[in-house]
């Protein structure tokens, strides 16, 4: 998928904007949207991180990555991995106390609800994976996982 196209119409748009005012004005709106194409294209790209999100929660197995191949995004159905992670339900007897900011845990609390499962059974699941990931995160000359800024 090609940002660059959805950047340059947004700045069409700016300049189309701009030029119903005077030359200050259209010159201002040049100078907007030179300034804000990075930040645009990053925007686009939390959008599409979003979304896989969105998508993997509603999966019954799997889940969607955000890969970036330069700076070309795509997004990536991958297959659950056989061996079921583990749930609270499992029996399992650790236990480990964490702090946390109070903005995360309302953010595990709307995943979890998302997905109908507890926010234990929830932090299980995506440690599970994200064990598992860690070690076959690396295919060729590709990364995978989730990157903020």
């Amino acid at each position: 998928m090609q940002l660059e196209p959805h950047v340059e119409a947004l700045r069409a748009e700016l300049a189309s904007l701009a030029s119903l005012g005077d030359e200050n004005v259209a010159a201002a709106g040049e100078r907007l949207s030179q300034a804000l194409g990075s930040a645009l294209a990053l925007r686009l790209l939390e959008i599409l991180s979003e979304a896989g999100l969105e998508v993997s929660s509603q999966l019954p197995s799997g889940h969607v990555e955000l890969r970036l191949a330069g700076q070309e995004p795509s997004l990536v159905y991958v297959e659950a991995e056989d061996s079921a992670a583990p749930t609270a339900e499992d029996g399992l007897s650790a236990r480990i106390t964490l702090r946390l900011p109070e903005s995360l845990k309302a953010s595990l609390e709307a995943a979890a609800s998302r997905e109908g499962v507890s926010v234990n059974s929830w932090i299980i699941k995506a440690l599970a994976r994200g064990v598992s990931s860690a070690v076959s995160s690396r295919v060729g000359s590709r990364l995978t996982g989730f990157g903020q800024s």
